[in-house]
């Protein structure tokens, strides 16, 4: 494996000029079409199995139906329209009295950061339906303080908590690893959170774990919709040397990166037969509850004392979602770069089709806040995805520039914009086919 390049060609600016059979990237749709009801567009990947996530992943992505409504849209129509709740509701009493102890032990597991939907949950769990949750957190790369605290709320709502926290070391390099492989710093975490909430149930012997809502509520394929159990391909694996992280083999990263099988063993799948052995069980909340978003807010506000952010996110106007990390900033900025959907898409998408606003006012938000750079926790996170030789004695090498500068991450966000939704006027860069020059 050779070293990342200090300069990558930009295809997009190569490509600005012009306006007809433009490349690509990630396997996107060529045709940018918007949902005639919300504010996502045919761009939208689907939820990823990040540990299969290599640099030539063809992306699955939403799909409009004939009048041009998205897979997330369909959702919401059924859950409004088509769901018995009340008999999803009797399902999911039933399935705590499968699982409930009466010897005071847990009995179920609530993964989280202490975000409004993981306290909406567990609080539900312990205090309507008489379970003995235990959360697990896998930590974020950088704790915001207003995280940390809303953290600290969640437990001291009543609740215990296994906190685990990554070597440091290796999870700062496997991030810029994946920045500098797919532009997506936030995949480590992704990784590290989907799996360790299966594995430690098994470790455990708690069989029982809830996720929140489903993939296909913010835009996943519609056929994914409607299940109760999470498909244990997200989170399992029979070769694990099969697995890639940060779009890099698991062998290469051991081979020239310095790292070693117990660095990396915290992003490895579980095997499905230690899960099956276990009975380990992964269901959505939002199967059995009608999950709204707000709802789940206003709840955690009242019942835990959780607290937004006291300043607006980095790329939209709400101050209450995705707040505990730092590097959830550039996460959604990158996210951005390549499928041209930011953070004030997908608030913007969810609350419009929740009716909360209006799609006049989806579409003005988003082309207010959609892309904005994120320059609150730049220096810091800049400093958090640098590899200096004196910390990396190995891995420095594989990079040729090791140190992240502005100019440098400029330069490699230009370099992962995908020519057909990109190009570069004498104002600087535009997307070709933004919400408000196309409905």
């Amino acid at each position: 494996m050779t070293p990342f390049p200090k300069i990558r060609h930009s295809k997009a600016l190569e490509m600005s000029k012009y306006k007809n059979d433009l490349p690509a990237f990630y396997g996107l749709p060529q045709k940018v079409e918007y949902c005639s009801v919300c504010v996502l567009s045919s761009q939208r990947p689907a939820s990823a199995i990040e540990f299969r996530h290599g640099q030539n992943t063809k992306k699955e992505t939403t799909t409009l139906d004939d009048q041009g409504v998205c897979d997330a849209c369909r959702v919401h129509r059924i859950k409004h329209g088509e769901i018995d709740w009340e008999k999803r509701e009797s399902e999911l009493w039933d399935l705590c009295a499968r699982f409930r102890r009466n010897d005071g032990k847990y009995d179920c597991i609530v993964p989280g950061s202490g975000g409004k939907d993981s306290i909406y949950t567990s609080h539900l769990l312990k205090y309507k339906y008489n379970m003995h949750p235990l959360t697990v957190t896998y930590a974020p790369h950088i704790y915001t303080p207003w995280g940390w605290e809303n953290f600290q709320a969640w437990l001291h709502a009543g609740f215990d908590n296994y906190l685990f926290t990554v070597n440091g070391l290796v999870h700062r390099l496997i991030t810029r690893i994946a920045l500098e492989s797919l532009f997506h710093p936030f995949q480590p975490f992704i990784i590290g959170q989907k799996l360790f909430a299966p594995r430690i149930a098994a470790e455990l012997g708690i069989p029982l774990v809830f996720w929140g809502e489903p993939e296909a509520e913010d835009g996943s394929p519609i056929a994914n919709y409607g299940a109760a159990i999470q498909d244990w391909s997200y989170f399992t694996s029979e070769n694990r040397h099969s697995v890639v992280l940060g779009g890099v083999s698991v062998g290469e990263l051991i081979e020239n990166f310095g790292l070693t099988e117990k660095d990396l063993d915290p992003y490895l799948p579980a095997d499905p037969k230690t899960l099956r052995d276990a009975g380990i069980e992964v269901h959505y909340m939002g199967y059995y509850v009608r999950w709204h978003p707000q709802s789940s807010y206003y709840y955690a506000t009242e019942n835990t004392g959780f607290k937004a952010a006291p300043e607006r996110t980095a790329g939209t106007y709400s101050k209450y979602v995705g707040i505990d990390d730092k590097i959830d900033d550039f996460h959604f900025y990158t996210y951005f770069i390549k499928f041209a959907l930011g953070r004030a898409t997908y608030d913007a998408a969810q609350e419009c089709r929740n009716n909360d606003i209006t799609k006049d006012e989806a579409i003005d938000l988003v082309r207010r806040y959609d892309g904005e750079f994120p320059g609150r926790f730049m220096k810091e996170c800049f400093e958090y995805l640098s590899i200096p030789e004196n910390e990396y004695a190995v891995a420095s090498k594989m990079f040729e520039q090791p140190i992240i500068t502005r100019e440098y991450f400029e330069m490699l966000t230009d370099h992962f914009r995908s020519p057909h939704l990109w190009k570069n006027t004498s104002n600087g860069w535009e997307l070709r086919f933004p919400i408000w020059k196309t409905t």
